[in-house]
Formats: C-alpha cells, structure tokens, sequence
C-alpha cells in the first residue's frame, strides 16, 4: 500500500502563479494516479475557507477514487470569506465528512491506522524566558499580528483549545493502539520541525507554529511510526530509531524558488509504501 503525504495547499493563494489551464486539483490528481498512491493525507491549510477545502476535497476524491483524509489547518478555520464566525461550527463541519479523522481513525489493514487532529498551538516553542503567555495571548509583534488573531474565534484560550484536541487525540489513540499508527496533525509536534532559538522574530513566532505538550504521544503511544505535520512551510524529514517524521509542506509561492505548481508539488508529495 502506497501512501501519499502532502500539507498547506493554500490553492486560493497560490492560484496566480498558475498557467492558464492548470489548477492544483488536476495536476495533484494527475500525480496521484501517476504515483499509483493508494491514500492521501492532507495535514491541513487548503484554503482560506472551510467551504473551498471541503469542496477540494469532495472533488479530489472523485477524480482519484482514493480515500483522501484530512485534518483541518488553521486557515481552513478562517473566517474571512463567509459568514460563518463560530469556529467551533467550521470545526464540527469538518469532523462530520468522512474525509475527518477526528473521533474516527481510518483503518488501512489488519495492521496499520491513521489516526489524526488539527491540533493546536500552546506556545509551547516560544522563547518563555523572552516572552509571557499573556504576550502570546496578544499575537502581535511589534506592527505585526499572526493572522489567526483576526480570522479565528474559539472564544477559548488557545492552550484550552489545544489541550481539548490533545484530550481527543488520546482518545483516539487508545483506539488503535494495538495496530501500527501514522499520525497525522497540522501543527508541529516535534522541536525538529519549528526554528531554532534564539531568533529575533522567532523566539515570538514559534508560539503559533506547535504544540509542545503532544510530544507527550510518542511516549506514550511507541506504535506511531510515522507522524505528518504541516503548518511550518518547510519540507523535512527526520528519522530516528522509533519513526519517521514528515513535513510535507506545498506552502505560499512567495516560499517558492521556482514557481511552477507541478515542481513544487513534486518536491512536497512525500511518499511511503507500507
């Protein structure tokens, strides 16, 4: 069984670098059947709308006739395109479709599952003896704001949100824990996967990118194997004598070194047989 990794699509922003006839969804369809890829995991940030993912993800798998699963990025949660406010509500949407991993892991054989959340930040990368958890509260640095602070609202603490997914998560875990697991979440999960303090934009900046407190899951769950991040932008790989671990970020063109989608998709589809 071949699986197929891949995060942070972000196809609404990405859309003018494209050729006139090109969309991510034909070309990433096309490469999927090329790779003769049995499932894709998708670690979040389609768009910056919860109804463009959904509908992305509906067609995807209709064109690969694959099981396509998902956990949603902060992006998708956005409230920025529609009318739809409560995040809570985007985020039980999402947990209803089939592509969800949340409350349902996916069982690939009598072996192996997929077990998923978005997960999310608790500042817990964060430079803590530069900053206070009530400036990461504030999601500003100097004249920037991390864009979550305008477009995201739980009407929670953040790190109440994350430890509720995080709870969920252990759930989800138990469930499996007697198969050989791939996780998969949006948000880092590892401190190999956000920048390395000190830095000066950083040691603020890695409070959004992961959440420190799920290192927690490779302790106690030792069959994860594998486990797929998004959200950081970057591609990378890192193994070590328990699992390998995956960034498989597409991420903004303006990351981009060469602006063809299918290149860059190339780089970014991480792929493994099982």
């Amino acid at each position: 069984m071949r699986i197929g990794t891949l995060s942070d699509l972000h196809i609404d922003r990405n859309e003018w670098e494209m050729e006139a006839d090109e969309t991510t969804l034909i070309t990433l369809s096309e490469m999927i059947k090329a790779k003769a890829i049995d499932i894709l995991l998708i670690a979040g940030d389609i768009s910056n709308s919860y109804l463009k993912s959904h509908d992305f993800l509906k067609n995807l798998t209709e064109l690969t006739r694959i099981p396509v699963k998902f956990v949603a990025g902060n992006h998708d949660y956005w409230a920025k395109d529609h009318d739809l406010s409560d995040t809570h509500q985007i985020n039980h949407f999402f947990n209803e479709q089939e592509y969800s991993l949340v409350g349902k892991p996916f069982d690939l054989n009598d072996e192996w599952a997929v077990v998923g959340t978005p997960g999310w930040y608790d500042y817990g990368y964060g430079n803590q003896d530069k900053y206070s958890e009530a400036q990461f509260e504030k999601k500003k640095y100097g004249f920037a704001s991390w864009n979550d602070l305008h477009f995201v609202n739980w009407n929670q603490s953040d790190k109440d949100v994350s430890k509720d997914m995080l709870e969920q998560l252990y759930k989800d875990l138990e469930t499996v824990k007697h198969k050989k697991i791939i996780l998969m979440t949006h948000v880092a999960t590892h401190g190999d996967f956000v920048v390395p303090l000190p830095h000066r934009i950083y040691n603020y900046a890695n409070a959004f990118l992961g959440a420190k407190a799920y290192e927690t899951v490779y302790e106690d769950f030792e069959t994860i194997k594998y486990s797929i991040m998004g959200h950081v932008h970057f591609r990378k790989i890192v193994q070590d004598e328990k699992r390998t671990y995956i960034s498989p970020c597409l991420g903004s063109s303006k990351h981009w070194t060469d602006k063809r989608l299918k290149n860059q998709l190339e780089k970014s589809l991480v792929t493994f047989d099982l």
